[in-house]
């Protein structure tokens, strides 16, 4: 169990949850593990196949505590919530804020911002760890491009030039890429990024970890009461979650294309793990997406601190506590946006 910002967070798939008076209560096999009073709470947002006691809906829905479900690997299912207060107010404003020009461009240079940063970080890590193994000048010098690419986008004045620097950041990470793939040459190479299909094995790994984050994203907005498909640089488009989209930029380098140098580099995943199909786009077979899968979920379970809250959460949480700071922004609690910057 984790309390962020007013909001709890259940990631154990047997507790049970209960009301006892004007309290939560929380059991594991029968046993009180934890007890708030209902008022202390915002929402609660559990993982995994657990319960909770009528009761305790009724008494979450009278004192608009939201209560959301998602599955164990953080896909939304459900969410209970009183008669309809703060939630209309807080998605006006996101809708509101999504048609001005100005608040777009300032939120959107602050997710790209937190990407930039994160994708340099990547790249110095990697050079600390396996500086003696790679064309370390090439690394270096993009290295140095992204750290000018994150002031060119916090001085940006539009959605275009925002998206202009995205899109000259992503050219050079994923140009160098290739240098960070240590083992398995044969299999496993990188000479642009490709989707729709992906065209080779690391395009195919980084798309299926890209996917697994917008789902993490979509569920961590709709647990906050925001839409995930109303976006900030990524604009409408029918069936597409553009907020999830706009929040899950700050956590790509850090999250999948880090966890997909890691199982390519200590063998993890081979060659064999993957098919290409008629189309000529490469997938993971269905034995090797278990194996990717528990790498995410063990992930997800590590833990840090995250720089804004000053507080150990676990890696997993990292959309939900954005999430929850988004809320806040567009509230007008807090006077900016801190994306999630690695550090």
């Amino acid at each position: 169990m984790r309390k962020l910002l007013n909001v709890l967070y259940v990631t154990t798939p047997d507790a049970f949850l209960a009301k006892d008076g004007e309290n939560l209560v929380v059991r594991l096999q029968d046993k009180e593990v934890f007890r708030t009073p209902i008022h202390y709470l915002e929402g609660i947002v559990t993982f995994g196949y657990m319960g909770s006691s009528p009761a305790l809906l009724g008494l979450c829905a009278e004192r608009g505590v939201s209560l959301t479900f998602l599955n164990e690997h953080g896909k939304f299912l459900a969410s209970v919530s009183g008669p309809v207060k703060g939630n209309v107010l807080l998605r006006r404003k996101q809708y509101r804020m999504a048609d001005s020009a100005g608040d777009c461009t300032k939120l959107a240079a602050r997710f790209i911002m937190g990407k930039i940063a994160n994708s340099r970080t990547v790249l110095r890590r990697f050079i600390s760890d396996h500086g003696d193994k790679c064309n370390l000048s090439r690394i270096e010098r993009i290295s140095k491009g992204l750290a000018k690419n994150i002031v060119k986008v916090s001085n940006a004045t539009s959605l275009e030039e925002i998206r202009g620097i995205e899109g000259e950041t992503a050219r050079d990470y994923f140009s160098v890429f290739d240098d960070m793939i240590l083992n398995q040459k044969e299999s496993f190479f990188m000479k642009e990024r490709s989707r729709r299909p992906p065209m080779d094995k690391v395009n195919a790994l980084l798309s299926f970890f890209y996917t697994l984050l917008v789902n993490e994203n979509r569920s961590a907005l709709e647990a906050v009461g925001l839409d995930p498909y109303v976006g900030f640089l990524h604009r409408d488009r029918p069936g597409r979650p553009g907020l999830a989209l706009d929040l899950m930029e700050e956590f790509r380098p850090y999250l999948a294309d880090r966890l997909a140098l890691n199982l390519i580099n200590r063998r993890q995943i081979t060659g064999e793990d993957f098919v290409k199909k008629e189309s000529g786009g490469v997938i993971l077979k269905e034995e090797a997406r278990k194996t990717v899968l528990e790498a995410w979920q063990k992930r997800k379970r590590d833990e840090l601190t995250h720089p804004y809250l000053n507080e150990k959460i676990p890696v997993g949480l990292l959309p939900y506590a954005q999430a929850l700071l988004l809320s806040r922004y567009l509230r007008g609690d807090l006077d900016d946006y801190p994306p999630f910057v690695w550090k």
